[in-house]
């Protein structure tokens, strides 16, 4: 979809892309992408990952917009489904953010949660 939502699966914001964008581009790498993904461990459980990648799986989700491009594997999405990613600029500094519907609580960085 054009906006970059699957239904009930993932959405990411516009501020997000342009985000993933301009990081890209700073690394001297434009054109790739930003992998989300959950990871077991951090204080609460799960913990998200963010890292710029190149490679796209065949399984992947993939969402496009603002010039980027955003890819999640099938095992994060299950724990991803319903979410957005976000770009927050605040005055503890700026950062990916992830508005998860299944998790149950998450730390105080916002970086790891827990499920129900």
């Amino acid at each position: 979809m054009p906006d970059g939502t699957i239904p009930a699966r993932f959405s990411v914001t516009p501020r997000a892309f342009a985000q993933v964008a301009e990081i890209a581009a700073r690394e001297g790498r434009p054109g790739t992408g930003l992998r989300v993904a959950v990871l077991a461990g951090g204080c609460s459980g799960f913990q998200y990952s963010f890292q710029l990648d190149d490679a796209v799986a065949e399984d992947d989700l993939v969402l496009e917009g603002e010039g980027s491009r955003v890819m999640i594997d099938p095992v994060s999405l299950d724990l991803l489904a319903g979410a957005q990613l976000d770009w927050a600029d605040e005055l503890i500094g700026a950062h990916f953010t992830v508005k998860n519907p299944q998790a149950a609580s998450g730390c105080g960085c916002g970086a790891s949660f827990s499920l129900g």
